[in-house]
């Protein structure tokens, strides 16, 4: 009689089990999207971020006890890519400083959820460069020269570049030219070929491209590192297992990828100086 009750009690909890095995493992993943606007080629912004990406997605299903997604969607431009994060229609991304100053004014309910680090630090530096055999000695010798800038949104190619310019008495009608070219090793090649008298780009790009000692530095300032950032109204719990995901990121090959030794917490007040060069460069134009 007790084996007769016992064996399909058994049964039931078992085929119980499967059934509860079986919703657990179909509940919908955390799906987000992680957007960047193109700096490279396509290809290489994939192999650049896929890694960082399946790191956070690890972290996040262990610290929500649920499966997370995350898809990589890469924007034309920096125009492209702020109008995402603005409208909300990309969860988190990662932008330059002037491009988070600009999100941050149209939509002030975007979220910090961390900043890189370079080898401890928050700063880093950009550079005003001319050629090595160039006369031109300060940043007032520019007058009546060519200028390359990277894009017209950059916060080094251009913004951090041109409030220098303002405060040595340069502007854009003492030049005999300026262009964006978008990118710093645009810059770079442009001016070691002589298009150009002179140009602006981050330190990394001029240390990896002048080897032979073709261009000389003119200039340098400070800029502080890249921002990662969440959308208006991403919940607050998905925010924090980003932010805890990312500031964990210890592992050395990752992180090269893009440059950092790490991640930090940071808030708004990291990037005013930023905010006060972008309203300097407006200067440049004006006068």
């Amino acid at each position: 009689m007790f084996k007769r009750i016992l064996i399909p009690l058994l049964l039931l909890l078992a085929l119980n089990g499967i059934e509860v095995f079986a919703a657990a493992s179909t509940t919908a993943p955390v799906a987000l999207t992680f957007g960047v606007y193109q700096s490279d080629k396509a290809t290489v912004m994939y192999r650049k971020f896929l890694p960082v990406l399946e790191y956070l997605q690890k972290q996040m299903e262990i610290r929500l006890g649920q499966p997370v997604d995350i898809e990589l969607k890469i924007f034309k431009d920096y125009d492209q890519a702020n109008d995402a994060l603005v409208a909300g229609e990309v969860d988190f991304v990662r932008f330059g400083p002037a491009s988070y100053a600009i999100a941050n004014d149209r939509n002030e309910g975007i979220q910090l959820i961390a900043m890189e680090e370079k080898k401890g630090k928050k700063r880093f530096r950009g550079m005003i460069v001319v050629h090595s055999d160039s006369p031109i000695k300060t940043l007032q010798d520019l007058k009546g020269r060519r200028f390359a800038f990277g894009n017209d949104k950059s916060t080094i190619g251009r913004y951090l570049a041109q409030a220098e310019m303002v405060k040595a008495g340069i502007h854009a009608k003492d030049l005999t030219g300026y262009d964006y070219l978008g990118r710093h090793d645009k810059v770079f090649k442009a001016v070691a070929l002589g298009d150009y008298d002179a140009g602006a780009l981050k330190e990394a790009t001029f240390k990896r491209n002048n080897k032979a000692g073709t261009l000389r530095v003119l200039k340098t300032f400070e800029n502080v590192t890249k921002p990662w950032i969440a959308r208006e109204g991403l919940d607050a719990h998905i925010v924090d297992a980003i932010r805890q995901g990312l500031l964990s990121l210890k592992d050395k090959d990752i992180l090269k990828i893009f440059k950092a030794s790490g991640f930090l917490p940071t808030s708004n007040d990291e990037y005013a100086f930023v905010r006060q060069g972008m309203r300097l460069s407006a200067e440049f134009m004006e006068k």
